[in-house]
């Protein structure tokens, strides 16, 4: 991306958030928005003349400026999350919700909120460590089911997805059952929900993804001699179980981070990577990063679309994501899935 289009996002991507923190059961004057954060923030005393109350301050620092934060965080994370499996299995159905990461990683992250970990921020940072537990078992289990005469077969590993998928779904409303007293808190987490989300959760996604988002931009130029296919890339020396063990491990990882944090959000890894390349070609770094602040817009549109539509009630942003994505999902499948880059 040249200087001119990356001032250009950062403009629209600040323009958004500021949108999106000002929106609410309490709407606040944008000009309010911008003064508090130029005062409180930057340390701007005075640039933005007004006067606004503590309650809206906090408002804006504390409960919507975190959230619409980590909403582009998680919403770039998935993005490029799908971009890897994508790439890696040349499948455009491929994403961490279909292929079954993002159910692992929530059993495991369940599994550890129910049974493990204590409250409070301490125990909260370990919550990515089970949920990446979970991931990492998932696609263990998926990659040994899809594979056909050593090498993995993108449409077999695909239904695998969707089957382990359903099995591990099954056990987390199991762990539900056997945990009844915190059934509400875990059911609207498994809907994929930022309600309630604050700096610490912020804290714990975003090294996670920021580092993901690096190893993709490493794994970029692979990725794309992989297009050729797999022979062209042994060709050219390329190690492909090498190659698709990393994407595996690095587009877990990322998918796992973000689901410890917002629950299972499906399609965003879908949808966004699947446009863009349609778009963009298939240049993974230009997909890697284009993919990265998309997914992260539309994540944030989406949730403050869930946070105002029936505003005073707010609704899980799986809910949203979910109505976009699964007519786009019939769309892939009625046109074909076959992906050859």
């Amino acid at each position: 991306m040249r200087l001119r289009p990356v001032a250009l996002v950062l403009i629209f991507i600040a323009a958004a958030v500021l949108t999106a923190a000002a929106l609410g059961s309490v709407p606040i004057p944008l000009r309010e928005v911008l003064g508090i954060l130029a005062n409180r923030i930057f340390g701007l005393e005075g640039t933005i003349a007004g006067e606004w109350s503590r309650a809206r301050e906090a408002i804006v620092l504390e409960v919507r400026l975190p959230r619409v934060l980590l909403a582009l965080v998680v919403g770039g994370g998935l993005s490029v999350s799908g971009v890897l499996f994508q790439g890696s299995l040349r499948n455009p159905l491929a994403d961490p919700y279909i292929i079954g990461v993002s159910s692992g990683a929530s059993l495991g992250a369940a599994a550890g909120l129910l049974f493990f970990i204590p409250q409070g921020i301490t125990g909260f940072g370990a919550l990515p460590i089970f949920a990446f537990a979970g991931a990492v078992f998932a696609t263990w289990i998926v990659s040994r089911l899809g594979r056909q005469r050593g090498r993995l077969e993108p449409t077999t590993l695909i239904l695998a997805g969707v089957a382990v998928s359903a099995v591990l779904t099954a056990m987390v409303s199991l762990l539900m059952v056997l945990r009844i007293q915190n059934l509400q808190d875990v059911y609207l987490w498994l809907m994929g929900s930022l309600s309630g989300r604050g700096w610490k959760h912020l804290a714990v996604a975003a090294p996670y993804v920021f580092l993901g988002v690096l190893a993709a931009l490493w794994l970029a130029k692979d990725l794309n001699v992989y297009l050729l296919g797999e022979e062209a890339a042994h060709s050219l020396g390329i190690d492909v179980q090498r190659l698709q063990r990393w994407v595996l491990i690095i587009g877990s990882l990322v998918a796992a981070a973000c689901v410890s944090v917002s629950g299972v959000i499906g399609f965003v890894g879908l949808m966004v990577p699947h446009a863009l390349r349609l778009i963009l070609g298939a240049e993974h770094r230009r997909l890697i990063l284009h993919s990265l602040w998309v997914g992260a817009v539309f994540l944030l549109v989406a949730d403050t679309l869930a946070r105002t539509i029936l505003s005073p009630t707010e609704l899980p942003v799986g809910i949203i994501t979910a109505f976009v994505g699964g007519p786009f999902f019939i769309y892939l499948m009625k046109r074909g899935s076959g992906y050859h880059g």
